[in-house]
């Protein structure tokens, strides 16, 4: 708090941040609490191939290392952006990053909802005594607090120890106790189909799914361009989106669903028959990993590992906060010119964290509120992103267009629960009435 003097320090940290820094918070923002949580769930239904889903992560990582860093950065320092429509704005106009900035807050408030929820689901599985809600207080609370106060330093910083402690849990606790505590692997090939053992056990469309929904957050995601912001030189964010996609796969994607399929063996042997749940009965596939957890650790451990999954969970939402809050500031108020202070953005940002807090009280699933999120963000932003990576003068009436056209596409057919042919996401009919959208208005322009 005592460090920030501008807007600059608050969100972009001064523009003098470190790779290890840097890639630590990236990927402890990546995949953070939604996807540890949402990682055990896939180990429970699916095994090994549920890590799959992180592999997109890396792709995103180095794919935009590749194509984003070199072309953002050098524009980003030289004109001083804080948020990622600033972007948009120097390619485009204004009204377009404030489209932006829109669908960007909006996005943001559902993830930071989803790694609140992710918290609270993880406390009152493993914590009877803690409702949901009471869960969701605790854990939002403490995120939004030390946010408000510090900025994105206090994030940054804060990740850094976060993952190290999360890694520290996985590893010197959460696998080995699991694995000795379940039979090991005999018991493992015993109680589980071979199918959970194989990373061929996923369909075509649910691998590309994945991608066309996470992939593209690594070009659209405000938490992401702080941070490539943020670091000293263009070298540095490139070796540090190497350091982060490496952490996402294979380290944390094998390590999160080894978890959730010893919870499915440990499930299957009855070991959570004692509090309810016998093997063939009903359970959300991620309350697994908690039970798990509450069934084989004793108190002390317990507490250490609980730490570690806290971290995480803590590790995203207080990103996400940030990243709402600077499109608020920045992209929404600055369009109509109110020049904001370092005291009147920390009051923004506790409210967008009460917001969050109130949201995620009303959701249930952590997985779908997280992917729901990035769906919206991913097809409204996407294409008027690769028109200024791949164009030489792209259209500002064909990006606002686009934008709104496949933004409200996926809200739509998200909140209808329309049933979608050969199980496609609705971000995939979202980006493309986006692409098309934008490629004629492009083109008649011409």
């Amino acid at each position: 708090m005592n460090k920030n003097k501008s807007q600059e320090d608050y969100y972009v940290g001064g523009r003098n941040m470190s790779a290890g820094h840097i890639g630590l918070s990236v990927v402890a923002t990546d995949v953070g609490g939604g996807f540890s949580i949402g990682l055990g769930g896939l180990g429970f239904l699916m095994g090994l191939s549920g890590s799959w889903m992180l592999f997109t992560g890396l792709l995103g990582a180095w794919i935009s290392a590749v194509f984003l860093i070199p072309k953002i950065y050098p524009i980003a320092k030289k004109h001083h952006f804080l948020t990622f429509p600033q972007s948009l704005a120097f390619h485009y106009n204004t009204k377009v990053a404030l489209i932006a900035g829109i669908i960007s807050l909006i996005g943001y408030i559902g993830f930071t909802s989803s790694q609140i929820l992710a918290g609270a689901k993880l406390a009152s599985a493993t914590f009877p005594s803690i409702s949901i809600t009471d869960a969701v207080l605790i854990m939002g609370v403490i995120a939004v607090v030390y946010t408000v106060i510090g900025g994105i330093k206090a994030v940054i910083y804060t990740d850094t120890i976060q993952w190290i402690i999360l890694m520290v849990g996985l590893i010197g606790i959460g696998i080995p106790i699991g694995y000795i505590e379940i039979g090991g692997w005999n018991a493992i090939k015993e109680v589980l189909p071979a199918s959970f053992l194989s990373l061929s056990n996923i369909s075509f469309i649910t691998m590309f799914n994945w991608i066309i929904t996470i992939v593209p957050i690594w070009f659209v995601g405000m938490t992401l361009y702080q941070r490539i912001y943020a670091c000293k030189d263009e070298k540095t964010a490139k070796k540090a989106w190497t350091i982060a996609g490496l952490f996402e796969y294979p380290v944390m994607a094998f390590m999160g669903v080894a978890l959730g399929l010893f919870s499915r063996v440990a499930y299957e042997q009855g070991m959570f028959s004692s509090i309810g749940y016998t093997p063939g009965s009903e359970m959300d596939a991620e309350l697994g990993l908690p039970l798990l957890l509450r069934s084989i650790l004793p108190v002390g451990l317990m507490g250490l590992m609980m730490s570690a999954y806290f971290s995480a969970i803590m590790s995203t939402a207080d990103s996400c906060l940030m990243a709402a809050s600077g499109n608020l500031t920045t992209d929404i108020f600055g369009y109509f010119k109110k020049t904001i202070s370092i005291k009147n953005s920390q009051i923004i940002t506790f409210l967008i964290g009460g917001l969050a807090i109130i949201l995620a009280t009303m959701m249930q699933n952590v997985l779908e509120l997280m992917l729901y999120s990035y769906a919206f963000m991913v097809s409204g932003l996407l294409v008027p992103v690769l028109g200024t990576l791949f164009l030489k003068k792209p259209s500002s009436v064909a990006a606002f267009y686009a934008m709104i056209s496949g933004g409200l596409t996926t809200l739509v057919l998200i909140v209808l629960e329309v049933k979608l042919p050969l199980g496609l996401d609705a971000n995939f009919f979202g980006i493309t009435l986006s692409a098309l959208v934008f490629s004629i208005i492009q083109y008649a322009k011409k």
